[in-house]
């Protein structure tokens, strides 16, 4: 196969996301296309992959219009796998490729960062993006600066505008580094840096199960990638370049724009929003995990109403049939009976989350509509509730303020929320009286009550 993709990072989203993608175009399209993975950090995967030939298995498992699904595939599109602490000069000679294309990358959050301490001399640079200035610069000197030698990054770290944050750290670097202006034109016009939403739970080996899965596969398999079946991956930018990955046309949820923003809203607001509404109200209900609130009438009907009549409403830039679309496959996904979310874990640090993903739903159903949203508003007092319950996981600071506080003061906090919610008219009474009622007659009762407002 030709080795048209570079692929920093060798951990299991990738290898359960992209990797999973190239080896059905390669199965479906005759794409013809191998990875080459490159290891970002000193310790990493990369002598494993090597050891199973680059081989593995992807398990896709969760529920799709109503019906459990289940796939099992042999991946076998990594062909070469990088240590450039240990073979810089196999990296290097990784940038001469003739048909490289695409750049990959997964290196977290804080991988998209400049540290001014990386050198051009080191091998390799620490950072992501040192590595990447580099390995441009190779290239870039090795074809002479030719306009068709340029690259298309697809970066999938959760970061705003992630594509955008890499090419400026490449362009710091190159000031940094003192290097040609040629170079940097080159960077600037030949290569082209997409920003991307990447949406797929991958829950990587399945260490409790290991044994079963190796007895059901008939080999021993020490990379096996367990991930649900639903993704989605948005990509901004790309332009007429697209065609190097044509996966939208063979039906996948991939989709090619030039304005990212209102997916990333779209995910922000029902997924993740979902999520942070109801967590916490069922925790304080007794609810242990995501998929045992799926198998409460309340609660699935708390979500419901307040995906579709309070949330949706107040997102713009997308069709109402797409809202709706991705908000039945939210609750989808909700259910799926192979993943084990506890809500405890996902109420880490919630009043961050709160602000981000809920609140500028609460606000703008209020602005839209002159009155509170009743679901909206009680998933702030449930949060209120939980905070003071004691079972919160957040900063030293943030929990010990709610659980010194009344209401009213919780909510004129505006380092919290980033604005003071008492001016919001009628909202810090009304979620003062839900709290109250929260204690007096139980979650749940308030919740009901809600549910009729």
């Amino acid at each position: 196969m030709k080795e048209r993709i570079v692929q920093f990072g060798e951990g299991n989203f990738l290898r359960g996301f992209v990797d999973y993608f190239i080896n059905e175009l390669n199965e479906k399209a005759n794409y013809d296309t191998s990875v080459a993975v490159i290891q970002p950090l000193p310790n990493g995967m990369t002598d494993q992959l090597i050891a199973q030939g680059g081989e593995y298995t992807t398990v896709l498992r969760g529920i799709e219009n109503g019906k459990l699904v289940e796939e099992i595939k042999k991946n076998t599109c990594i062909r070469r796998c990088i240590n450039p602490y240990e073979r810089f000069c196999q990296f290097l000679a990784l940038a001469r490729g003739e048909e490289l294309e695409l750049v990959v990358s997964n290196t977290t959050e804080a991988g998209i960062a400049f540290d001014p301490s990386c050198s051009v001399l080191d091998e390799p640079p620490a950072s992501f993006p040192g590595k990447v200035t580099r390995f441009l610069l190779e290239r870039y000197r090795f074809f002479e600066g030719a306009p068709d030698k340029g690259l298309v990054f697809l970066p999938c770290e959760l970061i705003d505008n992630n594509g955008l944050a890499l090419r400026d750290c490449i362009l710091q670097y190159i000031a940094l580094w003192g290097l040609e202006d040629g170079f940097r034109h080159w960077v600037e016009t030949a290569c082209t840096f997409t920003c991307t939403l990447v949406d797929r739970i991958v829950t990587g080996y399945p260490r409790d199960d290991a044994a079963a899965w190796e007895a059901r596969l008939g080999y021993v398999d020490k990379l096996i990638v367990t991930a649900e079946y639903f993704h989605l991956w948005v990509i901004a930018g790309m332009g007429e370049k697209k065609s190097l990955l044509p996966l939208d046309e063979y039906g996948y949820n991939v989709v090619f724009t030039d304005d990212i923003a209102p997916y990333k809203t779209r995910k922000v607001r029902i997924l993740n929003g979902a999520h942070t509404m109801s967590v916490m109200a069922a925790h304080l209900l007794g609810i242990e995990t995501v998929l045992d609130m799926m198998n409460d009438a309340v609660m699935v009907r708390y979500l419901e109403k307040g995906i579709y009549e309070e949330i949706i409403p107040t997102v713009t830039g997308l069709k109402k049939e797409e809202l709706e679309q991705f908000a039945a496959s939210v609750m989808e996904r909700f259910r799926n009976p192979y993943l084990r979310h506890r809500l405890l874990d996902i109420c880490l640090n919630s009043v961050a989350k709160y602000k981000e993903r809920v609140l500028p739903s609460l606000l703008g159903y209020i602005e839209q509509f002159d009155r509170l949203p009743p679901l909206l508003t009680f998933s702030l007092a449930a949060l209120i509730v939980f905070y003071k319950s004691g079972d919160a996981r957040d900063s030293a600071q943030v929990s010990a303020f709610l659980l010194e506080h009344d209401t009213t003061e919780i909510l004129a906090n505006a380092e919290l929320w980033g604005c003071d919610l008492t001016a919001v008219s009628g909202l810090a009474d009304a979620v003062t009286r839900l709290v109250n009622r929260c204690r007096q007659e139980g979650v749940k009762q308030t919740l009901l009550s809600q549910l009729e407002a």
